[in-house]
């Protein structure tokens, strides 16, 4: 197969993880490691970080952003410096939510070069007049940028399938589930660690992720007291960054969480994935409320290390659980059957219990590679 030369855009990479930022890492990498060339450009998330580096055979631009723009940021020299690299390469690919999206897409069309948009969901803002004002902004620069892409890749059918957004796509629509990987546990250290914490004998009920509305942590908090009544010794675990700068949800929710403060324990952010993997093999089971989410990579994670997943029956987030049925899925936005899903599985954990194996038959990271691989192949030899 001829190399492929790949531009790949985001706001966010290497160090800073999110599902997102994991995502393009784990695609990246898994070019470079069957010969294909990558850069990436994204911002300078913190002062520290070199500019220009290479990360396991990824060619990292960082450019310094010039101030916040609610989940992103804003850097005036990403149009010099795409517009520069992109001559170069074969491939545009990009990242969403991403602000300079229209103008990325904008420098492929005119250097005629393939693009593709992998949109990671589509923008959705707490209420209030500032930020349904970004949520519209937002999505008219994301359509902008998605009619000028060659194709539109969501994470999953399911979401495409209900997202109106995509929908304006359809023609262009190229599903490809994200690559997602996670260490085997370690029983020892998960053993340790639940002692540690002081937590041995407890039925623990993990979620992680940011402390923001769109992950109904929320409802998963209102749950607490229906649990804790049906489900003896049922106790949250938290990971995560909960101090969230641009929404202040983790302080509205304070006060349920002060009331509840017995009943959940948070370890903070994880970015050690063996730590991380133990995190998951450590909870009974993993909660996913979410009021809107296109995958999750969470669910398969937690999976991946022997935990099932209670989630919302919402398009996109159900993916996983519908595939592989280790777990069960709940009326979303509601903590009542929140609770119930909960004590189902940890009433009857043999019920949904999957092995590794049987999880990755569905949620293969290589299959995940090959078609971006194919993808590419596809594109840049049509236009050539």
């Amino acid at each position: 197969m001829r190399p492929i030369r790949v531009l790949t855009v985001l706001t966010f990479y290497y160090p800073h993880w999110t599902g997102l930022t994991a995502h393009a890492t784990r695609i990246a990498e898994g070019l470079v490691t069957r010969g294909h060339e990558v850069t990436v450009i994204a911002a300078q998330h913190s002062p520290e970080l070199p500019l220009k580096e290479t990360v396991n055979g990824v060619s990292v631009v960082r450019l310094p952003p010039v101030a916040r723009l609610s989940r992103g940021w804003l850097t005036p020299s990403l149009p010099w410096r795409v517009q520069r690299l992109a001559r170069r390469h074969h491939v545009i690919h990009f990242h969403t939510p991403l602000p300079e999206a229209p103008v990325v897409a904008g420098i492929g069309r005119v250097l005629r070069k393939p693009i593709v948009m992998t949109h990671q969901g589509d923008l959705v803002m707490p209420a209030g007049f500032a930020n349904q004002a970004m949520e519209r902004l937002g999505t008219g620069l994301l359509t902008l940028a998605g009619h000028m892409s060659s194709v539109v890749s969501p994470l999953n059918k399911d979401y495409a399938s209900a997202s109106t957004f995509l929908q304006r796509f359809d023609g262009k629509l190229v599903p490809i589930l994200p690559p997602v990987e996670i260490p085997i546990p370690d029983q020892s250290e998960v053993e340790r660690w639940r002692s540690e914490l002081g937590l041995e004998d407890r039925k623990l009920i993990g979620f992680a992720g940011r402390f923001v509305e769109e992950k109904g942590f929320d409802f998963l908090l209102h749950a607490i007291p229906e649990l804790v009544r049906t489900v003896p010794g049922a106790h949250l675990v938290y990971a995560g960054e909960h101090q969230v700068v641009y929404e202040k949800f983790f302080e509205k929710c304070a006060p349920f969480l002060e009331a509840n403060r017995d009943h959940v324990t948070f370890v903070g952010l994880i970015q050690d994935p063996r730590r991380l993997a133990n995190f998951y093999a450590m909870c009974d089971v993993f909660a996913l409320p979410s009021r809107t989410d296109c995958f999750a990579s969470v669910q398969v994670e937690a999976m991946l290390c022997g935990t099932p997943v209670v989630a919302a029956d919402i398009p996109g987030a159900r993916v996983p659980v519908r595939t592989t049925r280790m777990g069960v899925l709940v009326e979303p936005r509601d903590p009542s059957a929140l609770a119930a899903g909960i004590r189902d599985v940890l009433m009857k954990p043999s019920e949904y219990r999957r092995t590794r194996e049987e999880i990755r038959t569905h949620f293969d990271p290589v299959k995940s590679i090959d078609a971006y691989e194919e993808l590419f192949t596809r594109l840049t030899s049509s236009r050539r």
